[in-house]
């Protein structure tokens, strides 16, 4: 499937919850980010998931599933589809981010109840070397990345352990030294035994 003909169908996709102010973003010869930004407005946090539902299960029906999904808040559900994205906001954080603005010089398409069918290539038509403009490559390769690491990638041959060294020569034992002994005075019978002084405080400090 075509770029323009999947953002068409997340595009139509919307529509059946309900979602208002759909419109279709064409970012080819803009960024290597997505060919198609799809953004559309919902009332409430409960509608803003039913889209989200519905586009995934209806995309799902025809073999394709987002690459990434993301709730940046509950007012903002991103779905990742690579060449296209998904922006669905509740009405007041649209206005916030604002995307049409942002990306004032990409060619903006209304897709609505009346019109579910539009020409996402008449852009192309007129300038036909966008159709030869760089894709998300990036993505691309963390997709197939992501692929292989479902499947299982071979693993790798285990490092040889290290030969151990030679025991080296034990060393000749020294001579034992003179102990000095050590003269210790008689204790006095009825010696007291020196202490602090009677009153003296008592450091309870603990390290």
């Amino acid at each position: 499937m075509r770029a323009s003909a999947r953002a068409a169908a997340i595009a139509r996709l919307t529509l059946t919850k309900k979602a208002y102010d759909v419109a279709v973003l064409d970012l080819r010869g803009l960024t290597t980010m997505a060919d198609f930004f799809v953004v559309c407005s919902a009332d409430s946090e409960p509608q803003i998931k039913a889209i989200a539902d519905a586009v995934e299960e209806g995309m799902e029906e025809g073999g394709e599933v987002p690459w990434h999904k993301e709730a940046g808040s509950p007012n903002w559900v991103l779905l990742d589809y690579v060449d296209v994205v998904l922006h669905i906001f509740h009405k007041e954080a649209r206005s916030f981010y604002s995307l049409e603005k942002l990306w004032g010089d990409a060619t903006i398409t209304a897709v609505t109840d009346e019109n579910p069918e539009p020409d996402l290539e008449a852009r192309a038509k007129q300038e036909p070397e966008l159709l030869e403009a760089p894709k998300a490559v990036g993505k691309i390769k963390v997709q197939k990345a992501k692929t292989a690491l479902k499947k299982g990638g071979k693993a790798g041959k285990a490092g040889k352990a290290a030969k151990p060294g030679k025991p080296g020569k034990p060393g000749k034992p020294g001579k034992p030294g003179r102990s000095k002994a050590v003269k210790t005075a008689p204790k006095k019978s009825g010696a007291r035994s020196p202490g602090k002084k009677p009153g003296s405080p008592r450091t309870g400090r603990q390290s």
